[in-house]
């Protein structure tokens, strides 16, 4: 069991003092008056994922989405190890992805990191060790992060990945297992909203 309270973590994405909290529940990444946006955990977004890998029911958003320009650097939020990396190619995928694995304790957590450019993987591997605050990538545009807003999708998951993949939105009738396998990401984040 993590003991949240008891942790610091770095920041993995440097947000300015204003940035736009978004409601993706009308199914639509909205315009943001600011350079940076923030899309919600555990949020229903019918009408917003319709390529085939979601087949027709996977709507509810199990991480947290940070909008901002292309480029923008994601770091370690603690010290660990790349867990896995790779690229996803289906239309409304991650795109470029890496994943680390951090022990908590008696516990190991995952983080994903979905959206990414493809330098984001160059000189990684699989049980590379990184440090809190060095950069894991940075943000893709639409024709390598899977063909979204530029962004980073910020995923933890309490069960560890078998590729360099995690279900980032799921069937709302899952919702209940899914919320304790991938808890929500303002434990590392801080309140972002």
């Amino acid at each position: 069991m993590i003991n949240w309270a008891e942790l610091h973590f770095e920041q993995v994405v440097k947000m300015p003092e204003e940035y736009d909290v978004l409601d993706l529940s009308e199914g639509e990444w909205e315009s943001s008056k600011n350079d940076f946006a923030v899309g919600k955990y555990d949020e229903l977004r019918p009408g917003m994922y319709n390529a085939d890998i979601f087949e027709g029911k996977r709507l509810l958003h199990v991480g947290i989405d940070i909008g901002g320009p292309v480029g923008t650097k994601c770091m370690a939020f603690m010290d660990g190890e790349i867990s896995h990396l790779g690229y996803n190619p289906e239309p409304g995928d991650y795109g470029n992805v890496v994943i680390t694995k951090h022990s908590i304790g008696e516990s190991n957590l995952w983080a994903l990191y979905g959206h990414l450019d493809s330098k984001s993987l160059e000189g990684k591997f699989a049980g590379k060790k990184i440090s809190a605050g060095e950069v894991i990538g940075w943000f893709g545009d639409s024709t390598e992060n899977g063909g979204w807003e530029p962004h980073l999708h910020f995923q933890l998951s309490l069960v560890e990945p078998a590729t360099h993949d995690l279900p980032g939105v799921v069937a709302p009738e899952d919702r209940e297992q899914s919320l304790k396998k991938y808890p929500d990401p303002r434990l590392v984040l801080g309140p972002i909203y």
